[in-house]
C-alpha cells in the first residue's frame, strides 16, 4: 500500500513568493470539489506551516525596516 501523503519542499528552502504561491494552490485545492479527503489533513498541516513561516518572515522584515528607518531618523 502506498503512502498517500503529498511530498513537500521544506518551507525554510522556499522563497516568500513560493510559500505564498503554494499556500494559494493548497487553498484553491481544498475549496474545490476535487479535494482528496485522504490528503486533507496533510494539506491543512502544510498550509499551517506555510502561514507560520510567512508570518515569521513578514515580522522579521517589518522589524528590519523599522530599524533601518530609525537609523535614518538619527
Amino acid at each position: 500500500m502506498s503512502d498517500n501523503k503529498p511530498e513537500f519542499q521544506p518551507v525554510a528552502d522556499m522563497s516568500y513568493a513560493e510559500a505564498v504561491g503554494q499556500l494559494e494552490n493548497i487553498l484553491r485545492m481544498m475549496q474545490s470539489d476535487k479535494c482528496d479527503i485522504d490528503r486533507l489533513a496533510a494539506y491543512t498541516k502544510r498550509a499551517t506551516e506555510l502561514l507560520k513561516e510567512c508570518r515569521r518572515r513578514l515580522t522579521a522584515t517589518d522589524e528590519e525596516l523599522r530599524s533601518i528607518l530609525a537609523d535614518l531618523a538619527e
